[in-house]
């Protein structure tokens, strides 16, 4: 048997490796990014709104798939609340006021702050429901914001949706090396290019002097972890109360990408429509 790519549609071996599932008849989606990171706590959510706000910014139709189920926020960053409505051909993403579409399981729960308790096998079913389920209809940039790790979830994205690459998330802290090695080495097993990384609360500003404040150290692993995997260090991200602000108040929209500007244009020319 050869080697698996995981693109079942050209494969004419018989064996038992998960399928990809194809998204709704209704939907149109033409480049998917997977935002990852190895530990929790390193501001994933937040880069995954950022990188999908500032790619609606320059005129493309986006969307954000939370695959985060127990610990969903994009909602919230977004500023949307409420249900998702639906018919018997599928179900409707929400739409926030930039005319990013979103699901979550945030959007399925009576109250936002009701915790979700499920197991592995059925977190993982509804990632994919939010793939094959939800007509998102014409996207250019689909972001899947997943929960930390290389679990289930992550597993089951990988596998079961056609990602065009992956932007892994981490911190400054010498700890977080290892961490990114763990996601960069998950996503070369299931052969899918990692785009580049981003390090988040990379330094602080003086609010006097405006100069800058290594915090957590001066990045110096992440580098390393860049240049060993000749990876791009797709953006700095400083910890900026107005992106703190603006998040917490469903704002997220309406801040400066600035930080994430040099991201989007690597993201912008280095993709191929492929779906």
């Amino acid at each position: 048997m050869s080697e698996c790519n995981h693109n079942c549609e050209s494969c004419k071996e018989k064996c038992d490796a998960p399928q990809q599932e194809q998204p709704h008849e209704l939907s149109r989606i033409k480049r998917v990014i997977a935002v990852v990171s190895g530990k929790g706590g390193v501001g994933k959510s937040s880069v995954t709104a950022l990188l999908a706000s500032a790619m609606r910014g320059k005129g493309y139709n986006c969307a954000v798939l939370d695959a985060d189920i127990t610990g969903a926020s994009i909602p919230k960053m977004f500023g949307v609340n409420g249900g998702l409505n639906g018919d018997g051909t599928g179900i409707f993403p929400a739409q926030a006021k930039s005319g990013i579409k979103l699901v979550s399981s945030n959007l399925l729960l009576e109250h936002e702050t009701d915790p979700v308790v499920w197991r592995g096998p059925i977190i993982a079913g509804m990632v994919k429901q939010f793939w094959t389920d939800v007509i998102w209809g014409d996207v250019d940039y689909m972001f899947i914001d997943c929960p930390p790790g290389t679990g289930d979830v992550p597993l089951t994205v990988f596998q079961s949706i056609k990602i065009d690459g992956i932007v892994v998330v981490t911190t400054p802290q010498e700890l977080v090396s290892m961490i990114v090695e763990k996601a960069v080495n998950m996503a070369n097993m299931m052969k899918i290019p990692v785009l580049g990384i981003v390090e988040n609360m990379s330094y602080v500003l003086c609010p006097h002097c405006n100069d800058r404040i290594d915090v957590f150290g001066t990045g110096k692993a992440v580098k390393e972890v860049s240049q060993k995997f000749g990876l791009p260090l797709l953006a700095e991200i400083p910890y900026d109360k107005g992106i703190v602000k603006a998040a917490d108040e469903g704002k997220i929209d309406e801040c400066d990408k600035k930080y994430i500007a040099s991201a989007v244009d690597i993201l912008e020319s280095g993709l191929p429509v492929s779906h």
